[in-house]
């Protein structure tokens, strides 16, 4: 016979992501409304070493569907990474009598909670990261908010650069992906987009961008944090074009701001199917989003491959740059 889930642990771990307390709302209130007792902890799985936990009514959720960022909070954890750790974390969890843990973060949490797993614990994930660069999912919570944050600093920086007639290079994060740095190039109508994983050329992007320049007040470039440094890029061009050049590094405030609805609606659904999948005795596992329908995905498929970049959204944002 399946086990009877009666408690669950819940923590965010990694880099923070709006949507993080979406999620957590609605994993606690659906659970609660399944006759489950919620376990949040605190600090990701170093809180789950330390045993530093509360336990989550309807009414400690209460507030936080627009918030950004975590209110369990978010820490890295080196002991987890230890056999010694990883034990201490069961051990906490059979002493809580916790029966499964959701675990929402990005692929260091996901393999942090694989792990457990293997140490007979049942976990399963919620993607979020801004990053959008796990394989599985078309879509990570954040990444939509992230999104818009910076469709509205570059709205902002496109304002006077248009007003200077000046060259901006713009650097958005993304780690080693450019998910980020394309989409939001195609959004906002960049000229072009440096993404790790294809090569440019700034000597050909200078000379294009010297030629072009007659009749044209700004000229946008974004860089993926992965490809290359603003800095670094502006540098270049404004020695090849010789004409005033800048840079903008938008950094971590890319990470901060109320959730969209697309980041609140899929958090609502990612918890819905995390709860239910644990109550069906699943784990070692995410949910995800394909093709608009909530599924679940295995660990092991999850790390088996890296998420593809769509080259052809890069090739489209530099034909509406022509």
């Amino acid at each position: 016979m399946r086990k009877q889930i009666r408690k669950i642990g819940i923590l965010t771990s990694g880099g923070d992501a709006s949507g993080m307390n979406a999620a957590i709302r609605a994993a606690v209130r659906y659970a609660i409304y399944k006759k489950i007792e919620v376990y949040g902890y605190y600090e990701g799985f170093k809180g789950l070493i330390a045993n530093n936990y509360k336990v989550l009514t309807n009414n400690s959720v209460g507030g936080i569907i627009d918030r950004g960022g975590t209110v369990l909070f978010t820490a890295r954890s080196e002991e987890f990474k230890t056999k010694e750790g990883l034990l201490k974390a069961k051990n906490n969890l059979k002493e809580n009598s916790i029966d499964a843990l959701v675990v929402i973060g990005g692929d260091g949490s996901f393999r942090g909670a694989r792990d457990l797993s293997e140490f007979g614990v049942n976990v399963v994930g919620i993607p979020a990261t801004i990053d959008n660069d796990i394989y599985g999912t078309d879509l990570s919570l954040g990444f939509d908010t992230a999104l818009n944050v910076i469709i509205d600093l570059v709205s902002k920086i496109r304002d006077t650069a248009s007003s200077h007639e000046r060259i901006f290079v713009v650097e958005v994060m993304g780690r080693n992906s450019g998910e980020l740095a394309i989409k939001s190039g195609l959004a906002c109508g960049s000229d072009y987009v440096l993404i790790p994983g294809i090569k440019f050329d700034l000597a050909k992007i200078s000379s294009e961008i010297k030629n072009h320049r007659i009749g044209k007040r700004h000229t946008l470039l974004m860089v993926a944090e992965g490809a290359a440094k603003a800095e670094e890029v502006a540098s270049s061009i404004k020695l090849l074009v010789d004409h005033e050049v800048r840079f903008s590094v938008l950094g971590h405030i890319q990470r901060g701001g109320s959730p969209t609805a697309v980041d609140r609606l899929i958090a609502a659904q990612f918890a819905k199917k995390a709860i239910d999948f644990i109550i069906s005795g699943g784990t070692n596992a995410m949910v995800a989003i394909q093709k608009n329908k909530i599924e679940v995905v295995d660990f092991n498929e999850v790390f088996s491959k890296n998420k593809i970049i769509d080259k052809s959204l890069y090739d489209y944002a530099h034909i509406l740059a022509l």
